[in-house]
């Protein structure tokens, strides 16, 4: 556990004891904790497995977290080229010039 530890530190994120219990708490950024679990599993795929296979289900229900907001907006237009610039706005909270940016941006690509 204190190789996780230290690797949860180097990806700004935050490993410890609940309490005196045996349970731990991950505590950071979700693509922080994404880029943990990866780095746990390209670093030590057999012993600290157990790590990732309890955090992976919870960033599955974060999964809007876990992409930028340009990813987020690009992948919305891709799935629904006619969406209007206010839809965007509401599913994303962007601004208006992020908002365009992401049509030109989508435009380009067509």
């Amino acid at each position: 556990m204190k190789e996780a530890k230290r690797l949860a530190e180097q990806h700004a994120c935050q490993l410890k004891r609940v309490r005196r219990s045996r349970n731990w708490m991950i505590s950071g950024e979700a693509l922080q904790i994404q880029t943990f679990c990866q780095c746990i599993n390209v670093r030590h795929p057999e012993s600290l497995a157990f790590i990732v296979r309890k955090i992976t289900p919870a960033l599955q229900q974060h999964q809007d977290k876990l992409e930028s907001p340009q990813q987020r907006l690009k992948r919305l237009l891709v799935e629904d080229p006619n969406m209007t610039l206010s839809e965007l706005m509401e599913l994303t909270q962007c601004s208006l010039v992020e908002a365009r940016r992401a049509r030109f941006d989508a435009d380009d690509l067509q």
